[in-house]
């Protein structure tokens, strides 16, 4: 693989993922090219930083809120990480969105219920691994604190 498929390679990894561009050039280096296990590595990766940041505490964070179209479904979530920077971060405000819509659209009972599902817009994955994405991305220890869905 030459030097400009790699470069290639780097930018659609790093818009899909925002991972940092040296992660995903030694990722796509130890894969030989193969985009796949590339995203493999990085999210092995990110479960390694989940996992080494799990004991930080997480006192930042935002709270979404979700109401369905016809008013009579609404969702409340928490989102927490360590730094309002992160909090503010306009990728992690799209997740806690994504968990509003997960939360309406499958009404998990549990926090742990909801990690564990399909994510609704991307079956492909599960929702833990947005928080796994975010956690790669950012360093940061980030979960899903609480979550509330009405019904009338």
């Amino acid at each position: 693989m030459d030097n400009k498929q790699i470069i290639d390679l780097v930018k659609k990894i790093r818009g899909e993922t925002g991972y940092s561009i040296g992660e995903i050039k030694i990722a796509v280096e130890k894969a030989e090219g193969d985009e796949k296990k590339a995203m493999e590595l990085l999210k092995e990766l990110g479960i390694k930083q989940m996992e080494k940041r799990s004991e930080k505490e997480v006192h930042q964070g935002r709270v979404a809120t979700y109401t369905h179209t016809t008013g009579k479904i609404g969702v409340m979530v928490e989102l927490l990480c360590e730094t309002d920077f992160v909090a503010k971060n306009e990728e992690f405000i799209q997740v806690t969105r994504d968990l509003c819509l997960q939360i309406t659209a499958m009404s998990p009972e549990t926090v742990e219920e909801l990690l564990e599902m399909d994510f609704v817009k991307d079956p492909s994955k599960k929702v833990k691994d947005l928080v796994t994405a975010l956690v790669g991305k950012f360093g940061e220890n980030i979960k899903v604190g609480r979550m509330a869905r009405f019904e009338i």
